[in-house]
């Protein structure tokens, strides 16, 4: 079995995402990312571990009004290269790589989950001026704090059979509250998430320390999360607002980690929220 493939009707999907590709080079990675244009601020959009940038096309596509979302394939998914490092230091410099092989003038982040981690990262190194972040749901596990609620198995036994060939009625069984497009954009995408690429984060969940990072996350920031949530729970919220009082944690309700697919309403409107002043 190929340990990572795109298919064609993975690709027909960019016909019908509003976006331009672009690509920029980190060493000598390539990365992909989705450029929904505008003359707004420009909003990066760092996805999870095994989400593509085409899979948040349907959050692009609400915030066009507001910012110029660029979405990235984080390396080792969607379109961009595999390989080479995948902790949370070589995450932050591709996006320092995307922010200036793209000229963006002081970008806001919003990441999900292993996005949200690199977010935090990136706005401590500093090595890129930014205007503020969101982070959606970030994983607090780590050395002493406990294992990742979904197991590295549960993730490889999904990509296997992405590699096999699913559909969206397979990942429903996973995912039952997902939106059908999200699921058939799933079913056609996950395929292109590498496995060393799943393998290294899953560990890095729990080696690399959100805590660490967090209290100096410079403001503007704000920490938003699903009120049902595994990964990150009351006790985690109660946690990061003690340990950086520059953002109040905000529950989405109705949604568990995958926090935009569960309750996509109240997870946009809580992000339309949190950016609105940073925007000012």
């Amino acid at each position: 079995m190929p340990d990572r493939s795109v298919l064609q009707s993975a690709l027909a999907d960019l016909a019908d995402v509003p976006a331009t590709g672009r690509w920029v080079r980190s060493g000598r990675t390539r990365l992909h990312v989705l450029d929904y244009g505008g003359s707004g601020v420009p909003l990066v959009v760092l996805p999870g571990i095994t989400s593509p940038a085409v899979t948040l096309d349907f959050v692009a596509r609400e915030l066009v009004d507001m910012v110029r979302p660029l979405v990235v394939d984080v390396r080792g998914r969607g379109l961009s290269d595999a390989g080479g490092a995948y902790g949370l230091t070589a995450y932050a410099e591709d996006t320092e790589a995307v922010v200036r092989g793209l000229d963006l003038d002081r970008p806001l982040l919003l990441g999900h989950s292993m996005g949200a981690r690199i977010a935090a990262v990136t706005a401590v190194r500093g090595a890129v001026p930014l205007r503020g972040t969101v982070l959606v749901d970030p994983p607090m596990s780590g050395p002493g704090r406990g294992s990742y609620p979904t197991t590295l198995e549960t993730f490889l036994g999904q990509l296997d059979q992405a590699l096999r060939g699913t559909d969206a009625d397979e990942v429903a069984r996973a995912w039952p509250r997902w939106p059908r497009r999200e699921q058939e954009l799933r079913a056609r995408w996950l395929s292109s998430c590498a496995r060393e690429a799943i393998t290294a984060t899953h560990r890095g969940f729990e080696s690399e320390d959100f805590f660490d990072w967090w209290p100096e996350v410079p403001g503007p920031t704000a920490l938003l999360y699903g009120a049902e949530s595994p990964v990150v729970t009351g006790r985690d919220a109660e946690e990061a607002a003690r340990m950086n009082p520059r953002a109040r944690p905000v529950a989405i309700p109705g949604a568990g980690h995958m926090v935009f697919w569960d309750s996509p309403a109240a997870a946009l409107a809580a992000v339309r929220e949190a950016l609105r002043p940073m925007l000012e």
